[in-house]
């Protein structure tokens, strides 16, 4: 498969308007959940109209990427503060449209403790999956958040009542996951991604600032994810699974910045995921150089195409980017997306979908003319 999408898409107008009607008491559960089912056949046949190959729900029963964790039980305050923050960083932050800058990232402000031993309650990437496979004729894909990313959130010395040290939390979030990835594995998901925005933090000089004046150590925090990682989807012959690196995506905005270069060698050798999605937009990804450290096994996703401002990228430049990347890493190893989602939260970037629906056509475009 030459091309990917990393998953969110812009959410129409009246499912925007059925989230807030919602979250303000005016409507029920059960009119939002149809206002989500409806956006998400529209959305569903909209991709086989533009001829995706792979095709996601576009993460529309979502207030934003993170909670595909966000039901399960001792996690409560971890949700509500991250939603809370996100709200307020949004009320505070924004880029115009057809600009982008640097936002703050949420995850920094949202330590919580758990209030019980992690469990899983509802398995709603599944249910995701299956009204998307039931609507759609191309295969579906379906995005998880990564143990590193939750981690991150997590308040251990609030917890220790509950998990003595971080090792028993992460071994139950990995559990979680696991059941989960199970789920989908046996409902017949055969494409299933990780969302790790939270790897491209060991390669910016802000957030290892923060690692360690928290008294993190960056070298062993990494070790200790992408083994979390691997766990996850160990024993699942029958998936491919795929990791997204970002540097974030919030209202057209960005967290971090800095080349791969740094963490490259262990992190592309030491993911056993098949597909690696790589932001590669702006001249904050550095250059294609370590893409060499990319084992034979692996396709590298080359997020060229940018969800954060309108204009929309040419073939020309496309295949020129591609050609560039082809000097670290044989072709038959690449394929190309956009570089993020193009609504990691439910307010999306500030484009428009017109835009979106052009940028996933120029992809298509392109790789029609590179591969074949």
């Amino acid at each position: 498969m030459r091309v990917d999408q990393v998953g969110s898409l812009l959410r129409p107008a009246k499912l925007k308007s059925a989230f807030a009607s919602h979250r303000k008491g005016l409507i029920p559960e059960e009119t939002l959940r149809q206002a989500q089912d409806e956006a998400v056949r529209d959305v569903v046949f909209n991709q086989q109209a533009h001829q995706l190959p792979i095709i996601t729900d576009g993460e529309f029963r979502r207030a934003h990427f993170m909670e595909s964790f966000g039901e399960v039980a001792g996690m409560e305050l971890w949700k509500a503060k991250v939603a809370d923050t996100i709200r307020a960083l949004d009320d505070a932050e924004s880029a115009a449209a057809g600009e982008t800058k640097r936002g703050t990232d949420p995850t920094l402000h949202t330590r919580r403790p758990v209030t019980e031993r992690l469990r899983l309650k509802h398995n709603r990437p599944l249910e995701e999956f299956q009204l998307a496979q039931r609507i759609a004729a191309s295969p579906v894909k379906v995005t998880l958040i990564e143990t590193d990313r939750i981690c991150q959130g997590y308040d251990a010395d609030a917890s220790r009542a509950i998990y003595p040290s971080k090792g028993d939390f992460l071994a139950d979030v990995i559990a979680v996951e696991r059941e989960m990835v199970k789920g989908l594995a046996d409902a017949g998901c055969r494409y299933i991604q990780m969302d790790g925005p939270s790897f491209t933090r060991y390669v910016d000089p802000a957030s290892l600032e923060v690692m360690r004046s928290l008294g993190e150590d960056p070298e062993k925090s990494l070790d200790r994810a992408i083994e979390a990682d691997n766990a996850v989807i160990a024993g699942f012959p029958e998936v491919t699974f795929g990791m997204h690196l970002c540097r974030g995506n919030r209202q057209s905005m960005w967290h971090r910045e800095g080349a791969y270069d740094a963490i490259a060698e262990v992190l592309f050798n030491g993911l056993n995921h098949q597909r690696l999605l790589l932001e590669y937009d702006t001249e904050r990804a550095g250059s294609f150089e370590s893409l060499r450290f990319v084992p034979r096994d692996k396709i590298v996703v080359l997020g060229l195409i940018t969800t954060k401002v309108g204009s929309v990228e040419k073939a020309d430049d496309l295949k020129r980017r591609i050609d560039e990347a082809a000097r670290y890493l044989p072709l038959k190893q690449l394929a190309l997306s956009p570089q993020c989602g193009f609504s990691s939260d439910i307010r999306g970037n500030r484009i428009t979908e017109d835009d979106q629906w052009r940028k996933l056509d120029v992809m298509l475009e392109t790789a029609a003319q590179v591969w074949g």
